[in-house]
C-alpha cells in the first residue's frame, strides 16, 4: 500500500508539472472552492475562464462516516469541509462553479473530458437501508473501504478479485435555471448533475444546455468504476482530479444532456419513472437520426431499433436514469458535432 507521503508527493508534482502549462488553470478543492450537496445558479463562481480553455478541477468524496481507518491518504480538505460542517442539504461535494466567457442562457456547453485521475488510494461503497434499486432488502449500514491501486489501475474487492478500475464523475453540471433555486445535487435533471453515466470517461465529450450567464460547471462524486444501474446506491466513491475544456456552442440545438465517445454518439433520458426515461432517451435519438442522417422520422425509429443500444444509466437517483447509444457509423460522419 502506498503511503500517504508518498500520494501527496505525487500529488504535488502533478500539480507542478500542470501549472508550467500554457493554458491550463487549476481549481484546488477546498471550502472556499466547494459547494456540498446543492446547485444554485445564485452561486459566485470560483474561477473565469475563456471559452476553449482547459481548467483543471480537484475534488473531494465523503461525509465523515466513510472515511478510512489509518494508512491511507485521506486529502486534507476533506477533513477542512468536515469542520466547516455539514451541508445545507444531502447531496455530493462539488468542486466550483467555473464561469465560462461569452455563456448565455440558450447556448450549449461542451465539456470536453480530456484527463480523469485519482487523488487517493482508496475508495468506499456503502449500501443504506431504505436506498437504492432494492430499498427494503438490506436493514444496516454496510460500508466497505476498498484500496486503489492507480499504477495498476485496479481496485481490491474484500474477497481478494481485482476489479479495473475505470474512472469518471459522476455529477457534472451547469447551473440549473435561476427560477428554480437551490436544489439537491442528487437528482440529475435538465442542466446535468448526477448523471452517473459510467461512459463519461476521459476521451469523451458531455454536451449541456445553459440557463445562466457564465453556464457555472461544477464537478465532483469522482467514481472509481461503476456498473450502469449503480444499484446499492454507490459507485467506488473516491476523490478525482479532471482535465476539461469547455467550449461555449452557439450552433448548436441541444436541449437536454447529450454526450459522445470516440465511437458513438449518447442521448439520454431522466424521469422518475423508468419508462418515461427510456422514451425520453429514445424519442431524442430518433430526433438525431433523422436531423443527421437526413430521413424521415420511421426511418430513424426503424434503426434505432436495428442498431440502437438502450441502456439503464442508474435506478437510484430518484429521477432514474436512461442513455441510448448510437455508432457514429451509421450517421454517416466520424463525428455528429
Amino acid at each position: 500500500m502506498r503511503s500517504a507521503h508518498w500520494w501527496l508527493t505525487c500529488f504535488e508534482v502533478q500539480i507542478g508539472l500542470r501549472q508550467k502549462g500554457a493554458t491550463d488553470m487549476i481549481i484546488h478543492s477546498s471550502p472556499d472552492t466547494c459547494h456540498w450537496g446543492y446547485f444554485d445558479a445564485q452561486r459566485a463562481p470560483v474561477a473565469q475562464i475563456e471559452s476553449g480553455q482547459e481548467v483543471t478541477i480537484n475534488t473531494v468524496s465523503g461525509a465523515p462516516q466513510v472515511l478510512p481507518d489509518e494508512g491511507f491518504y485521506i486529502p486534507p480538505e476533506l477533513l477542512e469541509i468536515h469542520a466547516a460542517g455539514p451541508p445545507p442539504m444531502p447531496g455530493h461535494i462539488l468542486t466550483g462553479p467555473v464561469a465560462v466567457q461569452g455563456a448565455e442562457p440558450g447556448d450549449v456547453l461542451q465539456i470536453d473530458i480530456l484527463e480523469v485521475g485519482l487523488r487517493q488510494d482508496w475508495g468506499y461503497n456503502f449500501i443504506n437501508p431504505l436506498s437504492g434499486t432494492l430499498p427494503t432488502e438490506f436493514d444496516r449500514f454496510h460500508k466497505t473501504v476498498l484500496p486503489l491501486d492507480g499504477d495498476r489501475g485496479i481496485a481490491t474487492m474484500p474477497w481478494g478479485l481485482e476489479l479495473p478500475l475505470a474512472p469518471f464523475f459522476g455529477v457534472m453540471g451547469v447551473a440549473p435555471p435561476a427560477a428554480w433555486g437551490r436544489i439537491s445535487t442528487i437528482e440529475p435533471r435538465v442542466h446535468g448533475g448526477n448523471l452517473d453515466n459510467k461512459e463519461l470517461v476521459a476521451g469523451t465529450t458531455l454536451y449541456l444546455p445553459v440557463f445562466v450567464e457564465g453556464a457555472l460547471f461544477s464537478c465532483g462524486d469522482g467514481h472509481g468504476v461503476q456498473g450502469d444501474g449503480e444499484v446499492c446506491v454507490t459507485a467506488i466513491e473516491t476523490a478525482l482530479q479532471g482535465r476539461f475544456r469547455l467550449t461555449v456552442r452557439k450552433d448548436l440545438d441541444v436541449t437536454y444532456p447529450e454526450a459522445e465517445t470516440p465511437g458513438h454518439l449518447i442521448t439520454m433520458g431522466l424521469h422518475a419513472d423508468l419508462d418515461r426515461a427510456v422514451e425520453i432517451a429514445l424519442r431524442r435519438m430518433i430526433a438525431v437520426v433523422e436531423r443527421e442522417v437526413g430521413i424521415t422520422r420511421a426511418e430513424a425509429y426503424m434503426l434505432c431499433s436495428l442498431a440502437g443500444d438502450l441502456r439503464i444509466t442508474q435506478t437510484v437517483n430518484r429521477e432514474k436514469g436512461v442513455h441510448m447509444m448510437m455508432a457514429k457509423t451509421h450517421l454517416g460522419t466520424p463525428r455528429v458535432y
